[in-house]
């Protein structure tokens, strides 16, 4: 009960913000993820910091966002499992690219404008944590969650949702929805269907989420249309486990 004030916070904070950069960005890291993390907490599923020394600024950042302190240890792995310049080179690239495209909207049809928008968002997105996460490793030794890796190689919708599109969200669903889902499930369903409600769930959940962000940046009635297709996906994904 004790956290439930900072979670109304969260909640409304956003919906004091004007700028679409700071209500897209606090709509995301503080009204979805850092709630949820506040959830865990509350339900004993861990600490916000695992560091017992830290200083309040350093225990705030770590607590609310998907941030986690570079271990010593660890710096050697996190840096092999960077990308290269070439990579994010490319990406920039392509985005300036897909940026121009817009410009010859008039000519193209309404799908391919659609999948231009699509792929301008992920590589805003992509390059923008990048060069969020090469600052806070360099200035503050903390590491930034990975949010995206590589999803056009995805072999399948498990891999797609789970290993590689939006890793930030995946991460924090998978303890908050998906395994508390599954271990009730589990409980009344046999071991081949127990994953199905935790999966709908999860993808219920997510819609809603995504949906509350939609608001957030366009302060507009409901379509449903993000609902119906993440619980689209869902079904799919569903299928997918046990096909």
């Amino acid at each position: 009960m004790a956290i439930l004030p900072i979670v109304f916070l969260f909640l409304f904070l956003p919906l004091n913000l004007h700028s679409m950069h700071l209500c897209g960005a606090s709509a995301f890291f503080i009204a979805w993820l850092a709630n949820f993390k506040l959830l865990l907490f509350a339900a004993g599923k861990g600490p916000l910091s695992t560091e017992p020394s830290i200083s309040l600024l350093r225990f705030l950042v770590v607590a609310c966002l998907p941030i986690k302190i570079q271990q010593n240890r660890s710096r050697e792995t996190s840096i092999k499992k960077q990308k290269s310049a070439l990579n994010y080179a490319v990406k920039a690239l392509l985005l300036a690219m897909a940026v121009r495209s817009v410009d010859y909207g008039e000519q193209m049809h309404p799908k391919v404008i659609l999948c231009v928008y699509s792929l301008i968002i992920y590589l805003s997105l992509e390059l923008i944590l990048a060069v969020t996460g090469f600052l806070l490793r360099l200035l503050l030794g903390l590491e930034l969650e990975a949010q995206f890796d590589e999803p056009y190689l995805s072999s399948s919708l498990q891999d797609f949702w789970g290993r590689r599109w939006n890793i930030m969200a995946s991460n924090i669903l998978r303890p908050t929805v998906y395994e508390p889902a599954l271990w009730a499930s589990s409980r009344v369903m046999s071991r081949k269907w127990a994953p199905i409600p935790a999966i709908f769930g999860t993808f219920v959940v997510s819609a809603l989420m995504h949906k509350l962000m939609f608001y957030y940046l366009g302060r507009v009635k409901p379509t449903w249309e993000i609902t119906t297709f993440f619980l689209l996906h869902g079904g799919c994904l569903a299928a997918e486990v046990l096909l």
